[in-house]
């Protein structure tokens, strides 16, 4: 078993649960999560578009949940499992690395929703990566 995976696939979930935590409960959840007022506001005036786009992350965080854990050996093998980590390992460090040049210019959202939330995405992309390079040669 792989502990970096399985430790990034519980961080996946954990994201996972949270933003679906925002479609459940909206504005105030989308507002303490930092996505944004616009996103606060269309959640208060019942837009589906915060909910579509955050469903889509949710549902990425838990495909790469499950492709986390089969990639550890806690699930059967996943079709692609290299590809598709490699994929997922690839945009938290994206992400994480991105997300700190947006600091300057945040976009709607604040200097500290950037920073932290860069920092947790670069966290679990490293983790993923250490994991990934631990069983290149076995998948």
């Amino acid at each position: 078993m792989n502990t970096y995976l399985i430790t990034g696939a519980l961080l996946s979930a954990v994201a996972c649960i949270l933003h679906i935590g925002c479609i459940v409960f909206g504005s105030p959840w989308y507002r303490f999560l930092g996505a944004g007022e616009t996103m606060a506001q269309l959640s208060d005036r019942g837009s589906m578009r915060p909910t579509i786009i955050t469903s889509m992350i949710a549902a990425a965080l838990a495909l790469g949940s499950l492709y986390a854990l089969s990639g550890a050996g806690v699930i059967p093998v996943l079709p692609r499992l290299h590809g598709v980590l490699s994929i997922v390992t690839a945009v938290f460090l994206g992400r994480g690395i991105l997300g700190f040049f947006l600091i300057i210019r945040p976009m709607g959202r604040s200097s500290g929703f950037w920073f932290w939330s860069s920092a947790i995405c670069l966290a679990i992309g490293l983790i993923h990566f250490v994991g990934l390079i631990q069983i290149q040669s076995t998948i």
